[in-house]
């Protein structure tokens, strides 16, 4: 095998992020298992994980991180499991709390997804903290931000250079922080700029983008969508989209924009351009689209085409150029989980434990439908050979139908 070849293997079995390798749900991958059931062959093994976290696995290095909260919802752990075995190799309480606070009956205490960085993970269970442990377990730092968030912990952070980035959007104050990966210090925390906003919290997973050849940071927030300077917290520009709030979808980019939700009461995904400065509320909106739009799971854009899922179960794919609707079908379930991509195949995953696969093509062309037991509100982490699903009791992997 070539040295090219093992490069690319070696980043197929790596998912270290909330929705993979370059956070918007893409896997390097090119084969996934395509049909499975409870009982069948091609689920090689099943974990119970104690407890209860709606955090999405990540694997790196042969090992699957996640989170949970046990103990009355007061110990709040990072779990690693053996990717091939399904063993759990460390159980660690990072943090133990009094009153874990407030929490939607859709969200858990154990929501947002652990980022890995070579031999560490850090894992975030927002008002209640942000730690950073070796690959063995061990807790190297921890961080506590006291704000209020009203449903709970949701957004997961986003690692840029030396920077841990993630979004603080609470009943009042909210705002973005950025911690050193080395030691947790505070390198800076920008204040939103939402006042106006009378419901000012929020849920969502920065992303890190690459414009020419400076990085931003794209956050959305309640009123507003902003881009930051990653090293500094500088506001490089700002589109406001006033009543909306509770906004959960992370964006994703392409076509010289980014695509998100605004929030809850009444969703709109938006297509920003990202190379504005200021306000550009009224000169780089580019389009604007309603009907099917996401309260919960992000968004999908693979190659020109947009695809969506609604937490009602309708699918659509549209234009990314200009939010034209290709097609729209109604797939059944409800959906918090967003989609990934692999091989040219597109995985929706509901709440009640049914995947259905799709073409990414501009005509709807259904693959396959699957089910398994169980509540399912993280999103699957697919590798080589491999897709692990997470549902409200168990870790399984699944993979490919023998020939």
């Amino acid at each position: 095998m070539n040295t090219v070849a093992i490069v690319l293997l070696a980043l197929a079995q790596d998912w270290p992020q909330f929705r993979g390798p370059d956070g918007q749900g893409h896997a390097k991958t090119t084969v996934a298992p395509q049909k499975w059931a409870d009982g069948s062959d091609n689920i090689k093994w099943t974990t119970a994980i104690d407890g209860l976290g709606w955090s999405s696995p990540v694997v790196g290095d042969g090992k699957i991180w996640l989170t949970s909260a046990t103990d009355g919802n007061k110990s709040l752990r990072a779990v690693c499991v053996d990717a091939m075995t399904g063993k759990v190799l460390h159980n660690v309480e990072v943090f133990k709390v009094d009153s874990p606070g407030p929490a939607h009956k859709k969200n858990s205490y154990a929501s947002p997804t652990p980022i890995l960085d070579k031999d560490r993970v850090y894992v975030h269970f927002g008002s209640n903290g942000t730690a950073a442990l070796t690959s063995e377990g061990k807790v190297l730092w921890k961080q506590i931000l006291k704000y209020n968030p009203v449903h709970g912990a949701g957004g997961s952070p986003v690692l840029v250079g030396e920077n841990l980035i993630f979004s603080c959007d609470g009943a009042d104050n909210p705002f973005v922080v950025a911690l050193d990966r080395k030691s947790g210090a505070i390198r800076w925390k920008t204040p939103r700029d939402n006042a106006s906003e009378p419901k000012k919290f929020a849920f969502c997973t920065p992303l890190a983008i690459e414009v020419g050849k400076s990085m931003q940071v794209i956050v959305p927030g309640a009123g507003a969508v902003q881009s930051l300077d990653p090293a500094s917290g500088r506001v490089i520009w700002t589109a406001r989209y006033p009543g909306g709030y509770s906004v959960v979808p992370r964006p994703v980019y392409g076509q010289g924009m980014v695509f998100f939700s605004s929030g809850f009461d009444r969703p709109v995904l938006l297509a920003v351009r990202v190379d504005g400065k200021g306000d550009v509320t009224d000169t780089h909106i580019a389009w604007r689209l309603e009907k099917g739009a996401p309260l919960d799971p992000s968004p999908l854009l693979v190659d020109d085409e947009l695809y969506l899922i609604s937490d009602q179960g309708i699918a659509s794919c549209v234009d990314a150029k200009s939010g034209k609707p290709y097609w729209q079908e109604r797939i059944g379930g409800a959906y918090s989980s967003s989609p990934v991509h692999v091989g040219g195949l597109i995985y929706f995953t509901s709440e009640d434990g049914a995947t259905t696969i799709v073409k990414a093509d501009k005509t709807f062309t259904k693959v396959a439908s699957n089910q398994v037991k169980g509540k399912t509100f993280a999103s699957v982490a697919p590798i080589e050979g491999a897709l692990f699903l997470r549902t409200d009791t168990h870790l399984m992997r699944i993979e490919p139908e023998a020939k």
